[in-house]
């Protein structure tokens, strides 16, 4: 069946930017803005070291706040058919404008309480209207591309995860002022999306049917990627929250003069270089196979997670070859998930199995995140990024196994 045309549109939902690329930029750049306040509490606790330091456990809280928020928004958003019934760009709007006075108002607290971790799981919450629907909003443009698109829309959340450490960097930046940047890029993004046009292949909203859910385990292919997808997520978000105090601590050790600052500037340089990865993964997974990418991207992220705790007080310049490696690889996969999850699954479950697989891995890292500190603390870094590296290591053998199953020729386009 041919995609509707602009005219199937509600009527709600026209204007904006006709063009397909146009319209693509702004959805990248309003991502890109409006995730700054994913990560802003990772940051601000680096800028807090130089004064009064939250402990490892209090600094992890912050970030699995925002996780469990993001788990239970996207879950209500299905339930409730939100996509469905209005118009995606004010959705996102006003996601993105709630996300950002949740942060913003963490400038004017204490930096820990309970307050602060009911604000921060608020914005997880309402970044489940950021980041999913602006991957449904971009969908609407595919022409064959989506491997691509959605590439582009996890290098947008890579770069804004990113940002809040480029502001940490700069020691004249007190802590307040990275929530109230990041609050501020929040809100801008949520007032440029409604510059975004909405393609001619919009979608209708999938709700979680109790008969449908059950495939994603019992469909095989399903489960294979959904695992690989887990084993992926289990090592990711916990990378993305203790580089910054894993480095700071090393480069203390080998006697840098200001080891935060250039702590905070290796860390944004390795997570935004995962934008690089997203779309390099992107690239070469149409060519090659989504398969063939999440395996090598997998493999090369595990290896950086077990080298990199050794090289703990190394030459600084070794240890930050090593991260920017590491956020390279550990996201040149995370795409390849979603779309094979499109691919693999009946049509008229997608939107029900994509949302099953985002709050399935997002639960996993709040495990994996939490763990990180206790196991520091009682084996040091080299135990801690090596327990991360379980998760690449299942991942790989769930995707081989993949690969090797009949189902995987319905993989970009044949490509395993």
């Amino acid at each position: 069946m041919a995609p509707a045309g602009p005219a199937a549109l509600p009527p709600a939902w026209v204007g904006g930017l006709a063009g397909k690329w146009p319209s693509i930029g702004v959805i990248l750049v309003a991502q890109f803005a409006a995730m700054a306040v994913w990560f802003a509490s990772a940051a601000a606790a680096s800028a807090l070291a130089r004064s009064a330091p939250l402990s490892g456990f209090e600094a992890a809280l912050l970030t699995s706040a925002v996780q469990g928020g993001f788990v239970v928004g996207t879950l209500a958003s299905a339930l409730l058919g939100l996509p469905d019934r209005f118009d995606p760009r004010r959705l996102f709007m006003i996601s993105a404008i709630t996300a950002g006075i949740a942060s913003g108002a963490l400038a004017a607290l204490p930096p820990t309480g309970a307050t602060i971790l009911g604000l921060r799981f608020l914005t997880g919450v309402a970044l489940a209207g950021v980041y999913p629907i602006g991957m449904r909003l971009a969908a609407t443009w595919a022409s064959g591309d989506l491997g691509l698109l959605v590439g582009l829309l996890v290098g947008a959340l890579t770069l804004g995860s990113a940002s809040p450490h480029l502001l940490a960097a700069f020691t004249q930046f007190d802590w307040r002022l990275i929530y109230i940047a990041a609050s501020g890029f929040a809100i801008f993004g949520g007032v440029a999306i409604l510059l975004a046009g909405v393609g001619p292949n919009a979608p209708r909203a999938a709700r979680i049917r109790p008969g449908s859910v059950a495939q994603a385990w019992r469909n095989r292919p399903l489960r294979l990627t959904n695992l690989g997808y887990l084993g992926h997520m289990w090592e990711l978000y916990a990378m993305w929250t203790w580089l910054a105090i894993f480095l700071a601590e090393s480069f203390r050790i080998s006697g840098v003069a200001d080891g935060h600052s250039l702590a905070e500037l290796v860390t944004f340089a390795a997570i935004a270089a995962g934008a690089l990865g997203a779309w390099i993964g992107g690239v070469f997974a149409d060519r090659w196979g989504r398969t063939t990418v999440a395996i090598a991207s997998m493999a090369a992220s595990g290896a950086c997670a077990l080298a990199i705790g050794w090289l703990l007080g190394a030459e600084p310049w070794m240890v930050s070859v090593i991260a920017v490696i590491w956020g390279i690889t550990i996201i040149a996969d995370s795409a390849q998930f979603s779309a094979s999850i499109a691919e693999l699954s009946e049509p008229d479950s997608v939107g029900t199995m994509l949302t099953l697989q985002t709050c399935a891995g997002f639960l996993l890292t709040l495990v994996s995140i939490q763990l990180v500190a206790p196991i520091t603390h009682a084996l040091g870094w080299p135990a801690a990024f090596s327990m991360l590296a379980i998760g690449p290591a299942l991942g790989c053998v769930a995707m081989a196994r993949l690969r090797a199953s009949p189902d995987a020729i319905r993989l970009a386009g044949g490509r395993r």
